[in-house]
């Protein structure tokens, strides 16, 4: 085909399925922008590069496809750093095109001029910068599969002005999704053999097992070997949470007693004890080679693709011992704790404890409603109340632990779903990173409903340094800051609650509204979530 820089980009990236952009508008990006005109995509634009960044990264995680981002030359990629960073961590297929200043007068002080490539090329797994207009098409399709191959992440690419504005023919490749490689039958049958052999054997399942496309092959390998089963990251929803294999409340019961601790698409780092339980064998299976946890003692480490793996695990002929007696167990203390938790989820507590906002919410959302988490203590208690049923439904930041993702993530689901109900919950700190942004939900026509969790602090600061210094200092928000008026300024809805028995009825107000609608809640400052993971 013939066609500028933005054309050929776009077309290569059609053949993805990538129907939108996500941006904010700078002169050195204007042909992708042309482009997307021309071929009806979807410019979704909006008010900080981050949140353009996190929106593509989300559209990845929603449709397992590439999320695009076009930033501008110099500051519009490095605001868009920290959700690279995300996306690296969370191996997320994200694709960033950035403008460049020209490469005829490189080195004379043109606008914006920056070498972006060092800057990101230890977050990504490919950067670099096209020098010719008709290689495009070529270095697109190189890019889009590198994202895409396991270990998948980020991938970027800057377009030099003379570039990018300029004409070229060039073919544009076939699009070829990648898949993991052929796992080594002998590590296989290795680590099946210590599953089904075990007496009290756990899984975890993560974020791979979506990207992969093995939760069906994940439910077979857990039901054909009677594997209770734990999730984590993307891994949400992968096992439904009312399957009776599904475990979320009995982790203490796993590193005291477990024998064979399998982790499935996840590392084994501080959200899983750094890959230790106790006295248990772990088997840890990995999409790719190089995620092999290198710090810690495994049994054994089957990698590659994840439904090949999980199906010759369900498929295993060997021995196997009864594991009824020890699900058995896990699902009675399972009950008994869910049980002790009716108290705080029902709570008539003045102020608002946290968690009656969940229980509330939790009678609310269908079973493919979308949940977003951005924030410390208030988003904890949504990971540990907030139930998933279906696979690609939670999104979080992710084990890097960068708050400001919400708004971008919720533009990214509903644009990705808009015919379901997106669930924004917020902290009253995250809220600050992205909070502008609920005017593109407004400009965009993206109804979205919002909760803050507003105690007027950073609770996962100030509750700790109090704890260890006896004081706290830098850790104060505005107490009863009215977040709603925010919204409505900006051409949405809202409310403040500061009585349990109202909450009900916000939130079905807010579900009612079409618009982005903010639930403003003051909760309880002296409420800290009761943490026991060891994050570093």
């Amino acid at each position: 085909m013939n066609g500028h820089g933005g054309e050929l980009t776009l077309a290569t990236l059609a053949g993805y399925g990538v129907r939108e952009i996500f941006t904010l508008s700078g002169g050195h990006i204007f042909p992708f922008l042309d482009a997307c005109v021309k071929a009806e995509t979807r410019i979704y634009d909006v008010r900080h590069e981050q949140t353009a960044t996190f929106a593509a990264e989300g559209m990845a995680k929603l449709t397992r496809r590439p999320g695009v981002a076009v930033l501008t030359a110099g500051p519009g990629i490095t605001n868009g750093v920290s959700a690279m960073t995300t996306a690296h961590f969370n191996g997320a297929p994200l694709v960033v095109l950035g403008g460049r200043a020209p490469q005829t007068r490189w080195g004379a002080g043109s606008l914006q001029e920056l070498d972006h490539v060092p800057i990101v090329s230890s977050i990504t797994k490919l950067a670099s910068t096209v020098t010719a207009t008709a290689d495009i098409p070529k270095l697109v399709n190189e890019a889009v599969t590198a994202a895409l191959s396991p270990h998948r992440g980020p991938v970027f690419l800057d377009f030099p002005l003379d570039v990018v504005f300029a004409s070229a023919d060039a073919d544009v490749p076939s699009a070829v999704v990648p898949r993991g490689a052929d796992p080594d039958p002998d590590e296989l049958q290795r680590a099946a053999a210590l599953i089904a052999g075990a007496e009290r054997p756990v899984l975890f399942a993560g974020s791979d097992v979506w990207w992969d496309g093995a939760w069906e092959a994940l439910r077979r390998c857990v039901e054909e070997l009677r594997v209770p089963t734990f999730v984590n990251g993307l891994g949400r929803g992968t096992i439904p949470a009312d399957h009776e294999l599904a475990f979320s409340r009995t982790r203490g019961t796993i590193k005291a007693e477990a024998d064979v601790v399998v982790v499935v698409g996840t590392p084994l780092d501080f959200r899983l004890s750094f890959g230790s339980f106790g006295t248990a064998q772990v088997v840890h299976v990995c999409d790719s080679p190089e995620s092999r946890a290198s710090h810690a003692e495994v049994a054994a480490a089957p990698a590659g693709d994840l439904t090949a793996i999980l199906d010759a695990f369900a498929s295993f002929a060997g021995a196997r011992k009864d594991h009824e007696p020890w699900i058995a167990k896990l699902r009675d203390e399972e009950q008994a704790k869910r049980a002790a938790e009716r108290a705080d989820l029902d709570s008539d507590s003045d102020p608002i404890h946290p968690a009656r906002i969940y229980g509330e919410l939790n009678k609310r959302l269908d079973r493919d409603a979308v949940v977003i988490g951005d924030g410390g203590d208030f988003v904890s208690y949504a990971g540990k109340y907030i139930e998933s049923y279906q696979p690609g439904c939670w999104m979080d930041p992710g084990p890097y632990g960068c708050l400001g993702t919400g708004l971008g993530y919720a533009i990214a689901a509903r644009a990705a779903h808009p015919d379901r109900q997106v669930a924004l919950l917020l902290g009253d700190g995250a809220i600050g990173f992205n909070g502008m942004d609920f005017d593109s939900l407004v400009r965009h026509g993206l109804p979205v409903v919002a909760i803050v969790g507003n105690n007027g602090i950073w609770g996962l600061e100030k509750h700790p340094m109090r704890a260890i210094y006896g004081y706290d200092v830098a850790a104060d928000l505005q107490p009863g800051c009215r977040y709603d008026d925010v919204v409505k300024a900006l051409g949405g809805a809202g409310e403040t609650v500061t009585s349990p028995a109202d909450l009900g009825p916000a939130l079905d107000r807010a579900f009612e509204a079409g618009v982005p609608y903010l639930v403003n809640v003051l909760t309880d400052p002296a409420n800290a979530y009761p943490r026991s993971s060891n994050l570093a």
